[in-house]
């Protein structure tokens, strides 16, 4: 199975340096433009199925992008990463630095902070039932931390959990390719 991933287009909170979590924020109009050029990237590709995450910006991404009509599935565990009260800020000025945001092991105080790890359980739950799937090519419009997560269900995981170490991240409208 060819597994593709892609991110949603850009966002106001995006083009701030917010995170915006599980805040559900449309795209701007920069995203729009992303979208609809990144249908030159996935031309000639028959999609089976395409699962999204049921945020807007992931939605009006998928809805722009599908031009084939593609089916199209809504599953929560393709949502991105929960940050509770950091949604919707600048965490480097919230006082949590990169590098612990970026930490796989890290622990965090903040109520309903979602740590790597249960992104990584939801997301790898999500991949290990899609490979019980008879599919050619499924395509997932998700958000940077599902492709973060989807990467290192490929990958491993750094011995010192530092999830930037092999991965730098992923660009609005940006597509990865796997092979299941």
């Amino acid at each position: 199975m060819n597994l593709y991933v892609m991110r949603h287009g850009a966002t106001k909170m995006n083009k701030e340096n917010l995170h915006n979590g599980q805040i559900d924020e449309d795209l701007s109009d920069v995203g729009v433009s992303q979208a609809k050029e990144a249908i030159k990237n996935l031309e000639g590709i028959n999609f089976d199925i395409i699962y999204c995450s049921p945020l807007k910006r992931a939605k009006h991404t998928c809805n722009i992008i599908n031009i084939n009509n593609t089916p199209v599935a809504y599953d929560d565990r393709l949502k991105e990463r929960t940050l509770g009260a950091l949604d919707g800020k600048n965490i480097e000025k919230e006082g949590l630095s990169n590098e612990n945001y970026y930490d796989y092991y890290y622990k965090s105080n903040i109520k309903d902070f979602e740590e790597w790890k249960e992104v990584f359980s939801r997301v790898h739950t999500f991949l290990d039932e899609l490979k019980t799937k008879n599919y050619k090519n499924v395509l997932i419009v998700a958000h940077g931390g599902i492709l973060r997560a989807t990467h290192y269900y490929f990958n491993s995981i750094p011995e010192d959990g530092n999830l930037l170490t092999k991965y730098k991240g992923s660009e609005n409208c940006q597509i990865n390719h796997y092979q299941i």
